[in-house]
């Protein structure tokens, strides 16, 4: 068997192995699910209910949009970050943590394996989401340039990646409390990404951070091309930040990943979970 069969087999085998655990523990992921749900509904009525609430007319129809579209895709970004940082805390969980870290198997292999399900995950729930809001309210994407949004949509999955295997790294360090710290870093990225507004009404200095979000590139390109149907050549200024911070924080986070992991098996942190 050839080098890169092997590879092809042991990334294939984390794929499979996380959809099974989907399967395993279905009911928590129904909970996860139906709050998607739920949460992107919530929102969107907001924007249903936003000429009733202010007082004033609005184009509601463009703010159901304004809002689905933050919702949806803050749903997959955060499965995707999600299903990245915490893939040793469910190591951990399922104990199996020192048998696939002694495995011959390369941390790029189990990291590439971990982002395939992670993206293949978030555009399943996301689109169940979907079909569910569709049911509710009447979308009209007449004018929506999709295959842009689904281009610049995919380039910022690498950046998210990037973000997310940096982040990998606190639960490695931080065995009893670097779950919760992910979680802290993606609450702000919820807050300066522009998920339900423009970032234009935060204070200077939160915008100037939200320009390291890769969430916003891809909200501001997602809502140009679904809301105002800009064309893919005018999307690509979108497309080169996310680019960057894909470069950057991916070999970044593989650097400090095997530093860490280095780290981790010499002080015996990866069995410990209290």
């Amino acid at each position: 068997m050839s080098f890169w069969t092997r590879e092809l087999r042991a990334t294939y085998a984390f794929v499979e192995r996380n959809f099974n655990l989907v399967k395993r523990y279905w009911g928590w992921e129904l909970v996860w699910i139906t709050y998607s749900i739920v949460n992107s509904l919530a929102i969107t009525f907001i924007g249903a209910g936003m000429e009733k609430i202010s007082g004033q007319s609005v184009d509601t129809q463009f703010l159901i949009l304004y809002l689905l579209v933050g919702t949806l895709i803050w749903s997959y970004l955060s499965v995707v970050f999600d299903s990245i940082s915490e893939m040793i805390t469910w190591e951990r969980w399922e104990g199996t943590i020192e048998y696939t870290f002694m495995a011959p198997v390369s941390r790029s292999t189990h990291m590439i394996g971990t982002t395939l399900f992670a993206v293949a995950y978030g555009i399943f729930r996301t689109l169940i989401t979907l079909g569910v809001v569709t049911f509710f309210f009447q979308i009209n994407l007449e004018k929506a340039n999709l295959a842009g949004a689904m281009l610049l949509l995919l380039i910022g999955s690498v950046s998210f990646i990037g973000f997310g295997i940096v982040a990998a790294v606190l639960p490695l360090l931080f065995s009893e409390r670097g779950s919760q710290m992910t979680h802290v870093i993606e609450a702000l990225l919820l807050l300066i990404s522009g998920i339900y507004y423009p970032i234009s009404v935060l204070p200077d200095w939160l915008q100037t951070v939200s320009m390291l979000s890769p969430a916003t590139y891809v909200l501001d390109a997602m809502r140009e091309a679904i809301l105002h149907g800009k064309s893919t050549v005018e999307l690509l200024p979108y497309a080169w930040p996310l680019l960057v911070m894909g470069v950057i924080t991916i070999p970044f986070g593989l650097l400090v990943f095997g530093i860490v992991e280095r780290f981790a098996k010499r002080t015996g942190r990866l069995k410990r979970s209290g």
